[in-house]
């Protein structure tokens, strides 16, 4: 009768600890799946909000920007709450699936990210420019060459700046801290994607200018939102979302509001 209780009993906790790892086994799938990311009905999204017009802090104290108002649109389609934790552009990618669900920040699709994370379908096309004093004789490529270059850590101008020959890169976590260190003398030129660089210019008028990255043989870069390694199911519905808000003239309203306003 004791054997007979105990194996009852062995069986019986072997049978509770198959179920728990089941249970175990089955949230880490859900965790890593879209289901995880929208299952608790909020969309929680990293930027970085020092990227006027795409991300800004507005008069509420709040992020807003285009980004911003884009992925709230994306929520109101996928029927979730959007909760937006403003961060370190450097940290976006290493907090995707721990801290935030995606990252909306401007993010330019490269192939150095996408070791690390996926990426929606690009939603804006951009190309870098270079900020310099109004008075600097820098205007080819070759002039860059051996310069103090200020960025914006972790961006494409970083990326960038780092590549051409001889070059200092100061990096900085705000990019108006980088623009500020041009006006005082500090950096010889600060690299930033086009609409920033625009605002800067508009901002610091007199003391600056912003020239087309063209100029420079930058290439045109594509925007996207960064998602979760491997998770299919939450790229499509994202996906699906961003083609019905270009569908029914939401995005095209965004534009206008907070890019060509600019």
């Amino acid at each position: 009768m004791k054997k007979l209780l105990a194996l009852s009993l062995t069986i019986v906790m072997m049978t509770m600890l198959c179920a728990c790892g089941a249970k175990e086994t089955a949230g880490d799938v859900t965790e890593t799946g879209a289901s995880a990311a929208l299952a608790d009905g909020v969309l929680t999204v990293g930027t970085n909000a020092e990227f006027p017009p795409f991300e800004y802090v507005g008069d509420d104290g709040q992020p807003d920007g285009f980004d911003m108002a884009l992925v709230k649109a994306i929520g109101e389609k996928l029927g979730v709450e959007v909760k937006i934790e403003n961060m370190e552009f450097a940290s976006l990618v290493t907090s995707i699936g721990s801290k935030i669900d995606i990252a909306a920040a401007g993010m330019t699709v490269t192939e150095e990210r996408k070791q690390t994370v996926d990426f929606s379908n690009s939603y804006y096309e951009a190309v870098q420019y270079v900020i310099l004093p109004a008075d600097s004789a820098i205007a080819t490529a070759a002039d860059l060459e051996g310069k103090t270059i200020g960025v914006q850590l972790g961006t494409t101008g970083d990326f960038i700046a780092t590549d051409i020959a001889g070059t200092t890169v100061a990096p900085y976590n705000k990019a108006v801290d980088a623009v500020n260190d041009l006006i005082n003398g500090k950096v010889d030129c600060v690299i930033i994607d086009k609409n920033p660089a625009l605002v800067f210019e508009s901002k610091f008028e007199g003391q600056v200018v912003a020239i087309d990255g063209v100029q420079f043989d930058f290439e045109i870069e594509n925007y996207a939102i960064a998602l979760p390694k491997g998770d299919a199911e939450l790229a499509t519905k994202i996906n699906e979302a961003i083609d019905a808000i270009k569908a029914d003239g939401t995005f095209d309203e965004l534009v206008k509001t907070y890019i060509e306003a600019e």
